[in-house]
């Protein structure tokens, strides 16, 4: 994987710099709403789709904590970001709440406002596996959106698929002590893979339909080099919400935000919806507006991407905030990422050959 530098900031020209406030908008007239920030490359799980246990084993070398961006320097840039168009945070992994004083770091970001004095939208994506200590603390500290992980109901293919034995009614007593406290909206991820937890698809639907939560169903991706993927191993989401539907009949909802990647679909008696997020059999990238800052401070404009562009440099070598914002604005400027679009036009030598970065160390 590629590391853009960035120019250092005594090079920088005021020419190069941006207003204090202002939008910033891609090759194809993509705004950057949308921050995804990885706080730990660390999680206590192994799923096989992400960290599976051959590459990120006991002697698996995860970053020193010196090499983490520091709370000041996240919500520093998470300000200039503000500025400049993003509206909503997503703090991700690794799993977030293996960070030490995570809900610190939230309630910096809870205080941050836009231009003219918004809130920014808080969001957080997690295993699960802390939520019954974590929930109130979370919610105190201003976390508003929650997304959970959970694959299975079925607690031994969900142990299998952690492999860390990792039992799915505690992460279910998770999403109970969340709802409690008044977290929420809370979305459920199950990332869907053909041939190990593809049968259960109907049970995942019949469970939490009717509850305070809604259910998304996650096209098996490319992300990273190490979990192996296979086009055969993608169940279409079409095909999940006719099998759905057949069941618990379904009709489509509109999109209520512009980048939404996930499609809704309600349940016609009025018992809630489902999502689908299909990047590989239905692209979304024409109305993309995701960022995505790693770790160790890389930005990063696709999750498919293979370069990242060093922003934790530029923060410890002394860049002010208008250097920080020009060059956010360079690279977005220069944004011209669709590989969910073109991947059918790859041959599968070429896919493999893409040296991807991985999904536990840029997050979802």
């Amino acid at each position: 994987m590629a590391i853009i530098p960035i120019p250092a900031p005594e090079r920088a020209t005021g020419a190069s710099r941006l207003p204090s406030t202002g939008g910033l908008v891609d090759r194809f007239d993509r705004p950057m709403r949308d921050l995804r920030i990885s706080v730990t490359d660390r999680c206590n799980f192994r799923c096989v789709y992400c960290m599976p246990r051959a590459v990120f084993g006991r002697d698996y070398a995860f970053l020193d904590r010196d090499e983490l961006l520091s709370f000041e320097e996240i919500e520093r840039i998470a300000r200039v970001a503000a500025a400049h168009g993003v509206r909503k945070l997503r703090l991700t992994g690794g799993e977030p709440l293996l960070r030490r004083g995570i809900e610190e770091l939230i309630s910096r970001l809870a205080a941050l406002r836009t231009p003219d004095g918004e809130k920014l939208e808080i969001a957080l994506t997690t295993n699960g596996s802390a939520l019954t200590v974590k929930a109130q603390a979370l919610k105190d500290a201003g976390l508003g959106r929650l997304t959970v992980s959970i694959d299975s109901l079925d607690d031994e293919l969900f142990q299998r698929m952690n492999d860390v034995r990792f039992p799915v009614s505690r992460v279910l007593d998770g999403l109970d002590a969340a709802h409690a406290v008044g977290l929420g909206p809370i979305k459920l991820n199950m990332v869907v893979k053909r041939g190990l937890n593809d049968g259960e698809i109907e049970a995942m639907a019949a469970h939490f339909k009717g509850t305070p939560y809604t259910l998304r169903f996650i096209e098996y991706m490319d992300v990273g080099t190490s979990n192996g993927w296979s086009l055969d191993e993608v169940v279409p989401s079409a095909e999940i919400v006719e099998r759905i539907s057949a069941q618990h009949p379904l009709e489509p909802v509109g999109a209520t935000v512009t980048g939404e990647t996930a499609q809704r679909w309600r349940y016609t008696d009025g018992s809630g919806e489902i999502g689908v997020i299909s990047s590989v059999t239905n692209t979304f990238c024409g109305t993309c507006n995701r960022a995505r800052i790693s770790t160790e401070g890389k930005l990063f404009t696709c999750l498919f991407a293979t370069e990242g562009h060093d922003l934790r440099a530029l923060l410890r070598d002394g860049a002010d905030d208008e250097q920080l914002a020009a060059a956010m604005a360079s690279i977005w400027g220069a944004r011209d990422d669709r590989y969910s679009e073109i991947r059918s036009s790859l041959t599968p030598e070429l896919r493999a050959s893409r040296q991807r970065v991985e999904m536990s160390y840029i997050g979802g």
